[in-house]
């Protein structure tokens, strides 16, 4: 198996990434990755050459550039030539910290979409009370949709839960201000109608409060909604951690307090630590893309490495087009 990464990419790049990539080849057999980058920079931290090289790019896309122009205009940049390396077919998939919006336009431009499918979704695992985690699809790729779109990304969230988080006859929610059928706007009426008719699990409407209880292994929404959803869960978290810390280190009654259950609290922010669930997969690219966390550290590139395996692994990007085909066929012959 081949994966290519943008070494430039996201917040502590190089270092981070070829990090994670080393430790990556030493636990995951057969793996090969392409470092995509500046050369010089990445060989500073590169230690460990078995199964590991090194493809050479002299341009960077920042957090500033604008995706559609810098796609088109830095054709020698990292993260296009790590897509142009899927393209190409020299590696099977690829991963990048960098700018979200560019590299949903590489993706787009050059990677391609499964046929069938209208619009990629961005889709984080969230953690949940009980550890195990949902897949919410979409968090901001497009911050528009129309129904045929969330039951797309219904049927590609429900393929992934089940191939790669083996999760088996995952329930597949649709977000909404309340859990009655016929709540919500024309799009989540509509697409009420149509999931409920698909080939899933679909158990209806859930709230926001809902999500981290485990209310749902996959919940569908459109990327406006999706992403407010997503900061508010980050920011939350945070916040939360935050005024924890300052509570307890507010008297020496409460340091000794913060000692003794000092391992328990660790416990706790590893739950919800981001970087132990990978990275963002873009669902409905003709290959596995997956977006890093923008300060991804070494232990989040290796989680997203996992994570980009186990979809070349499981095929979910062909079971995907299988699927959207025979729903097609379907229609088809109605």
């Amino acid at each position: 198996m081949k994966i290519a990464i943008d070494a430039m990419g996201g917040d502590h790049a190089p270092k981070e990434i070829v990090l994670g990539a080393m430790e990556a080849v030493k636990h995951i057999d057969n793996l090969h990755i392409k470092l995509v980058g500046d050369e010089g920079k990445i060989k500073q931290y590169l230690t460990e050459t078995e199964r590991i090289e090194i493809v050479h790019a002299d341009q960077v896309i920042t957090g500033e550039d604008e995706p559609v122009r810098a796609v088109r205009r830095k054709k020698n940049s990292s993260l296009v030539k790590m897509a142009e390396e899927v393209k190409e077919n020299r590696v099977d998939a690829c991963i990048s910290a960098g700018n979200t919006g560019a590299l949903m336009s590489a993706g787009l431009f050059v990677v391609g979409r499964i046929p069938g499918i209208d619009r990629p979704a961005l889709s984080p695992t969230f953690p949940t009370i009980d550890g195990k985690g949902f897949l919410m699809l979409d968090v901001g790729a497009n911050v528009d949709a129309k129904p045929n779109h969330l039951l797309q990304y219904a049927i590609m969230g429900s393929v992934y839960a089940e191939k790669v988080r083996a999760i088996a006859n995952p329930r597949i929610g649709l977000l909404n201000v309340g859990t009655e059928a016929g709540k919500g706007n024309e799009l989540t009426k509509k697409a009420y109608e149509l999931m409920s008719k698909a080939p899933i699990n679909f158990v209806g409407n859930v709230e926001a409060r809902d999500l981290l209880t485990g209310v749902a292994d996959v919940v569908v929404t459109d990327g406006f909604s999706g992403n407010i959803a997503l900061k508010t869960i980050e920011g939350t978290a945070s916040s939360l951690f935050s005024m924890i810390k300052d509570t307890f280190m507010s008297s020496m009654k409460t340091k000794l307090a913060a000692g003794l259950i000092k391992n328990d609290l660790k416990g706790l922010k590893d739950k919800l630590d981001y970087s132990e669930y990978g990275g963002a997969a873009l669902f409905g690219l003709a290959a596995p893309v997956v977006k890093a966390h923008g300060s991804s550290n070494s232990r989040a590139i290796f989680s997203a490495i996992k994570q980009t395996c186990n979809m070349v692994d499981n095929q979910v990007i062909d079971t995907i087009k299988a699927t959207i085909e025979s729903m097609q066929a379907e229609e088809g012959n109605q």
